[in-house]
């Protein structure tokens, strides 16, 4: 079943983003977390022989890229969405690799068993991040790096922020969402490397990571809010159809900009954070 016809499935309380189905997922965020996993990764450090875990897997590319770029014993990849554990081992088929359903506030690894533990594009969705922080630090080695990266939303999602201001233009329900968009934890300049202190992990370093967002059209553009993968789509699904033409016809105004329709390319900044867990 596709994501356009697949009906969300219900929101588990670890987590505020609306999961339906892999290939949804991968029009909305998979193309760009597999973008930013490189970058992430050489902030963060990758050695062979590790056991690794990645906390939030969605469809496995953070996981995967682990493995391209070192010889890891093990990369473990947990998520809340069953569906997207299944686009990811149907996608990644290494041995080494291994996805399961699992919540970040709840991870179920002994104290101590990981080399590395990493999430991307995760914790801001998560209400209760300090539990999901508190997990992460559990089951790391002592020693570990302890690393995680989420979106600069307000200051730095240009792709996210044309959809969303332009809603909020129009209906005043958009407005209160972009402003729960915006808003989310752990998204602020500084929050990330509060946080890891705050959870008693040393060597704290905050940085700030850069991709770009490439569209082949407009069509490409709209493509993932006509699904029912994220927070955009789950706006979208409550409108009647001619509030929903409206709003394609202004964002679509938006997104040309007074040039005929095309390739576009927009800036999309993550704040990222590592630390090392204590001995």
């Amino acid at each position: 079943m596709s994501s356009k016809s697949r009906p969300p499935l219900p929101r588990p309380a670890s987590s505020t983003f609306d999961a339906a189905d892999g290939d949804g997922y991968e029009l909305n965020m998979g193309r760009w977390s597999r973008r930013l996993a490189r970058p992430f990764l050489e902030f963060v450090g990758t050695h062979d022989a590790e056991r690794v875990l990645d906390v939030g897997c969605g469809t496995g590319h953070l996981a995967a890229a682990v493995i391209e770029l070192s010889n890891p014993a093990e990369v473990r990849g947990v998520d809340l969405a069953p569906v997207y554990v299944e686009h990811a081992r149907s996608h990644h088929p290494d041995p080494r690799l291994v996805f399961e359903v699992g919540d970040a506030c709840a991870l179920a690894f002994p104290d101590r068993s990981f080399d590395r533990v990493l999430s991307l594009l995760v914790l801001h969705f998560v209400p209760s991040a300090g539990d999901a922080i508190a997990q992460m630090c559990r089951v790391a080695k002592p020693g570990a790096v302890v690393g995680a990266a989420v979106w600069d939303a307000r200051g730095g999602f240009v792709a996210n922020r044309l959809f969303f201001d332009t809603a909020a233009a129009l209906d005043p329900r958009a407005a209160q969402q972009r402003a729960r968009n915006y808003t989310r934890p752990l998204t602020r300049p500084g929050e990330l490397a509060a946080a890891w202190r705050a959870a008693g992990l040393r060597q704290v370093e905050e940085s700030l990571l850069a991709i770009r967002m490439e569209y082949a059209s407009f069509a490409d553009y709209w493509a993932p809010y006509l699904g029912n993968d994220g927070p955009g789509a789950a706006y979208v699904r409550t409108l009647p159809p001619d509030e929903r033409m409206r709003l394609e016809a202004a964002v679509r105004a938006a997104y040309c900009d007074g040039e005929p329709d095309g390739p576009r390319s927009y800036a999309a900044l993550a704040w990222a954070v590592k630390g090392v867990a204590a001995g």
